[in-house]
């Protein structure tokens, strides 16, 4: 018995939180058609239909679990309208979400991302994926507005019970895709980024990457009338001390973050997603 290939995980990403009982229903559903199954929550704190924070979360987090394991993200505005449920499988995992995009960082590199505009998008050689469209895989019936429970939740068990993904349905050849906002720079050494997603300690997460800052600068990062000179190695790091604690750093997912020691960034600037982001001396 190979443990990872007969249990090779369900992992959830959704906007549902944790107070109503949504994602416990979802479980609940799992459980029923595969009790042997394990589940982990990566997180139910994605924004409310922010479809663009659910894919970079589930972008740089998806790495993490084993190549066969199978994700289920639910971040679902258009849930119940002409918008397609799919499953698609790449080297690193399978993955069932809607067809809205949250799936762009996971079968794409955002930070190779030249494309500007959203859409439909060829999958890469490596990627395979299908519409959902065999009900014997769903609950019955289905509900207009909780697909997470009548279809995700129960696909996803009957993949862990090793149904073969091409007897979900349909192949397609092009997923929707959200281009990245990708930082830019008008003037040499100067980065221009935004924030992309505020973590529950109010940490500013913004779309500049490791790589596009040479490794021996010292650079200065503007956010609002604010400026941190110098970046910090960890969020109680002693060689700088700034009065009140903000701090930029790169975090453990690889992205500039803007921080505070000890407290909410978030609050202390009453910043969040889409502050513009200035790096100088990059």
């Amino acid at each position: 018995m190979n443990p990872d290939r007969d249990n090779p995980g369900i992992i959830l990403t959704t906007d549902f939180g944790v107070g109503d009982p949504y994602v416990g229903v979802m479980k609940g559903v799992i459980f029923g058609l595969n009790p042997l199954v394990t589940v982990i929550d990566l997180t139910h704190g994605i924004s409310p239909q922010n479809v663009r924070q659910g894919a970079f979360i589930l972008g740089v987090n998806h790495r993490y679990f084993p190549e066969n394991a199978i994700h289920v993200a639910v971040v679902d505005p258009g849930v119940g309208t002409e918008r397609l449920a799919i499953l698609v499988q790449t080297p690193r995992g399978r993955f069932l979400a809607p067809d809205n995009g949250i799936l762009s960082n996971v079968v794409w590199n955002a930070a190779d991302d030249a494309s500007t505009l959203d859409g439909p998008t060829p999958l890469p050689t490596d990627c395979t994926a299908y519409r959902l469209t065999e009900p014997r895989f769903w609950l019955s019936p289905v509900s207009a507005t909780f697909h997470g429970r009548d279809v995700f939740a129960p696909a996803a068990a009957h993949l862990s019970l090793g149904v073969s993904p091409h007897e979900m349905g349909r192949p397609v050849s092009h997923i929707f895709r959200l281009a990245a906002a990708q930082p830019s720079g008008k003037l040499p050494g100067t980065v221009l980024g935004e924030v992309i997603y505020q973590d529950s300690f109010g940490n500013l997460v913004t779309n500049i990457d490791a790589a596009r800052l040479t490794p021996s600068a010292n650079p200065t990062v503007q956010i609002k009338t604010r400026r941190i000179r110098g970046l910090s190695r960890t969020f109680h790091d002693g060689s700088i001390q700034p009065e009140d604690g903000l701090i930029a750093l790169f975090g453990s997912h690889g992205y500039l973050e803007i921080a505070v020691r000890d407290a909410s960034a978030a609050r202390l600037l009453q910043a969040g997603a889409g502050e513009p982001v200035k790096v100088t001396g990059s």
